[in-house]
């Protein structure tokens, strides 16, 4: 092998394209694994962003950027023929794998992995001898160590937290809530090339996508992001916090950022994200409610989920405490929303097929209430959340889903199940007017299926949630509940066909 005096080329992944995974003028490998692209069926523009976002990087740096498409990313370490750096990537498998090219001398350094505020040493170091590791101690944490939101050693308002005043129901009557469009990027060449290779692989058999093909709404590149980050500042935040729990049909956007995909891809750090915002606040721009709502999400939730999959380790993804053990029905795995009556499910499939994104709130208490309803198996809820959605990946999901969502750790996470009825639904979004089903109703033809699953879940787990102090009155109500097992056999004979 030739001797190289520059320095050591540095090895970057698809999540790792920003400016804080420094290459300080290094070369730089970039890797199309056809292994990677191919061994899920992932949301078809989730390969268009992570390819598109690859090729740009690559594109823009130019003569010192090395890209090989290969069937794995050995071969393509073998193929590039130096040693490279690289940081630690975001998944187990990953971080294993790239010690093992360690040991093989294809890899010369691990760095610790970047793309989050705290390393995994001192999240182990806050957790000390704890023995339930919350959001809200964390968060605070976060606000007390970084100073974000702060006045001297206090909160900036004298509160943690304005969740509550984040909840409000979306403004009655209105379609959507008429906000300046988030940002759009324009699609170019590296598109029409990364749209080509994908629909050829798919004839292939190569890769088997889910969803549709479309055009890309995220940012692929640095200065993207950086516009998308502007546009939501200046024009979508100051309408984030009221409505941040509201769905509307005809506004799947709502006041959201849609910033989760840039940051996951790398191209932004979190902490430039909390900056911008607490400026706005500092201007007078925006109201602390919605300033601490989004700061809460980044820092907060966003680097909470990060840590708790290293904390609680390979295991959890398999943790099913209810002993669901459904598959996926296809309808539901390959996005046929057309199949589908129940209004909220069929728009919110239909936004997933569509984008590969929809909003927290149709993910919680759409997708995973009705998986929990129906008692999907939460590792699999949480491999599909992975490939079907553009910013799932292997460290978002376990807690968010396995979690949060289907409270299959026993607790661990949340102190109840995120589990409601139509009634829920009916009061945050405006879907249940146009739907054929009425969510007051459990039974007959007309009887709300999220309604009439709610009870059916709550006796299939009413042995397991005994002991939880926050589900005494709805057990409670189950057992008072008139008509309960004519309920339980209609919720039996639907099965798991779309509703």
């Amino acid at each position: 092998m030739a001797e190289h005096s520059s320095p050591t080329p540095r090895w970057l992944f698809g999540d790792q394209l920003g400016p804080h995974f420094d290459t300080r003028g290094r070369d730089v490998l970039l890797v199309e694994s056809v292994h990677a692209l191919g061994h899920k069926p992932f949301h078809r523009q989730k390969l268009h962003l992570t390819l598109s976002a690859i090729r740009h990087r690559a594109a823009e740096l130019g003569d010192r950027a090395t890209l090989l498409h290969a069937a794995n990313y050995r071969e393509a370490l073998r193929e590039f023929g130096r040693p490279v750096d690289v940081h630690a990537p975001t998944s187990r498998q990953a971080d294993r794998f790239v010690r093992t090219l360690a040991d093989e001398s294809l890899v010369d350094r691990v760095d610790p992995a970047a793309g989050f505020s705290l390393s995994r040493n001192d999240f182990r170091e806050w957790v000390g001898d704890r023995r339930t590791v919350r959001m809200e101690a964390f968060y605070r944490f976060q606000r007390e160590r970084l100073g974000i939101l702060m006045d001297g050693d206090r909160p900036v308002g004298g509160r943690w937290s304005l969740d509550e005043e984040n909840r409000e129901p979306p403004p009655k009557g209105a379609p959507t809530l008429d906000l300046p469009a988030p940002y759009r990027p324009r699609e170019d060449d590296i598109d029409e090339g990364v749209r080509e290779d994908l629909d050829r692989w798919t004839r292939d058999g190569i890769i088997d996508p889910i969803g549709n093909d479309g055009p890309r709404w995220f940012p692929v590149t640095r200065r993207e992001a950086l516009a998308a980050l502007h546009r939501f500042v200046e024009h979508r935040l100051p309408h984030f916090g009221p409505h941040e729990d509201a769905m509307l049909a005809g506004d799947p956007v709502m006041a959201h950022s849609l910033l989760s995909v840039p940051m996951n891809l790398g191209l932004l750090d979190p902490l430039e994200v909390v900056a911008a915002v607490e400026d706005a606040y500092r201007a007078g721009r925006v109201e602390l409610a919605s300033a601490e709502g989004f700061v809460r999400q980044v820092i907060g939730w966003r680097e909470y989920v990060w840590q708790l999959y290293w904390h609680f380790g390979p295991d959890y993804r398999h943790r099913n405490e209810h002993g669901a053990t459904g598959p996926l029905p296809r309808w539901f795995a390959r996005l046929d929303a057309d199949a589908v009556q129940a209004r909220c499910l069929s728009d919110v499939l239909a936004g997933v097929r569509d984008h590969g994104w929809v909003h927290h709130i149709p993910r919680l208490m759409v997708l995973g209430n009705w998986a929990l309803q129906r008692g999907f198996r939460p590792s699999a809820l949480s491999d599909w959340f992975r490939c079907a959605f553009v910013d799932g990946y292997e460290w978002v999901m376990p807690a968010n889903v396995v979690g949060m969502s289907q409270h299959a750790d026993g607790g661990a996470m949340a102190t109840k199940p995120y589990l409601s009825g139509g009634a829920y639904i009916h009061r945050m979004s405006d879907y249940c007017g146009g739907c054929v089903y009425r969510p007051s109703e459990r039974l007959g033809e007309k009887a709300c299926p999220f309604t009439a699953g709610y009870w059916a879940a709550l006796d299939r787990m009413s042995g397991d949630l005994a002991g939880n102090a926050r589900m005494r009155r709805p057990l409670q109500n189950l057992r008072s509940l008139a008509g309960v097992e004519q309920v339980l056999a209609q919720e039996r004979d639907r099965g798991a066909g779309p509703p």
